[in-house]
């Protein structure tokens, strides 16, 4: 249990800082100086003091606080209320000495904009009602949203949050891939295996190549708005990825993923008001495209936890920094064996180009004391000082 004046602090400083942030974006202020950018030079393949740590779904239900938000508000009016948004994202970094937050949201928001309803159903996980079932079924989409309007929440959200971490760490943004989020789209839910999804890339390829390029030029627009709220880095969440063929992935996956670093660094580059931020992907599962990933415009390639940490680095030969990729279910190790996991991990990918990390998420479960635990053994293990 919590020490109560702990939990207390936490929460004034929260409220401090949302209040602050508030303020700072009501007067127009600049964004506050960055003091902690081991995240940034981790993924650019500089030198750091220390490896870099944060985690996969670290604003989530392991948290009593975040458990105490969801009783007051329902998951999508905390994504779209960017007061609670920058609440949530600000809870573990009060907690633990994390190198980066990620804006609280969901990858489902891309086809929320495009027309679908999404419904977060407890013990269900997503559920889209009306899902798109048939190549028929796509003249319900809007395939070019006003990503101002539909989306305008998240950055207000980044842009809020940005001011609040008081440029303590770098704020990350994401959109789930177009693969996935075709999955979703198609599926309706959650699926072991998304043969629904998967039979359209065979019976109607011209149609799934249509769909996945609408949601491709969604996403592209989506995270060079983050990157304007005020979006450090950016991740690109393909959770499904493994769930194709090196054949079909390359074809139906690999080829948008491309697309997306590709149009949205070329048009970073071209606004002389916003910087050119490192873009990770995470393609879960498609170990059999490392090199290919390697060569496309991302940084970073965030690995799952069934890839071998020194193979991975022979494989992309220091053409990107790797992520990664620590098994969540070793969080329920008691300290000593944990403290052995992040030892065994870090040695395996070595300190330069490499940002800590689970290989998926946070489960509901876990204990934060042990993200505590991760959190120390990778800071004290890599220090340089």
């Amino acid at each position: 249990m919590d020490d109560a004046e702990e939990v207390k602090r936490r929460e004034s400083a929260i409220d401090d800082a949302i209040a602050a942030a508030e303020a700072a974006v009501k007067s127009s202020a600049s964004f506050p100086q960055l003091s902690n950018d081991t995240l940034l030079r981790a993924a650019r393949g500089q030198p750091s003091k220390h490896v870099p740590v944060w985690l996969h779904r670290q604003a989530g239900r392991y948290l009593p606080e975040f458990r105490a938000e969801r009783l007051k508000a329902d998951f999508f009016t905390i994504c779209r209320t960017p007061a609670l948004a920058c609440r949530v994202t600000l809870q573990p970094l009060e907690r633990f000495e994390l190198d980066a937050a990620i804006i609280f949201s969901d990858i489902l928001v891309v086809p929320q904009a495009m027309g679908l309803e999404v419904q977060m159903v407890k013990g269900k996980g997503p559920v889209l009602p009306a899902p798109v079932r048939a190549p028929e079924d796509m003249k319900r989409l809007e395939t070019a949203p006003d990503i101002g309007k539909t989306l305008g929440y998240v950055f207000d959200a980044i842009t809020l949050t940005r001011h609040a971490l008081g440029g303590r760490v770098p704020l990350i943004g994401f959109t789930g891939a177009p693969w996935t989020l075709m999955c979703y789209m198609v599926e309706g839910q959650g699926a072991k295996s998304y043969y629904s999804a998967k039979k359209w890339l065979y019976k109607h390829p011209k149609e799934a190549h249509a769909l996945l390029q609408s949601i491709t030029d969604v996403c592209v627009e989506y995270l060079i708005g983050q990157v304007a709220a005020g979006a450090q880095m950016l991740e690109v969440f393909d959770s499904w990825a493994g769930d194709l063929s090196p054949q079909m992935f390359a074809e139906f996956g690999l080829k948008y993923l491309k697309q997306i670093a590709a149009r949205v660094k070329q048009a970073l580059r071209e606004r002389d008001d916003l910087e050119v931020v490192p873009m990770t992907v995470f393609p879960k599962g498609a170990h059999h495209s490392l090199e290919a990933l390697a060569d496309t415009e991302y940084d970073v390639i965030s690995l799952d936890w069934t890839m071998d940490p020194q193979v991975a680095r022979k494989r992309v030969n220091g053409r990107v920094a790797l992520q990664g990729n620590l098994e969540p279910a070793a969080l329920y190790a008691d300290e000593q064996r944990l403290r052995h996991e992040v030892k065994q991990m870090l040695d395996g990918f070595g300190t330069r180009g490499y940002i800590a990390n689970l290989g998926h998420g946070m489960l509901p479960s876990h204990d934060p004391a042990a993200v505590a635990t991760v959190v120390d053994a990778v800071h004290r293990y890599s220090n340089s000082d």
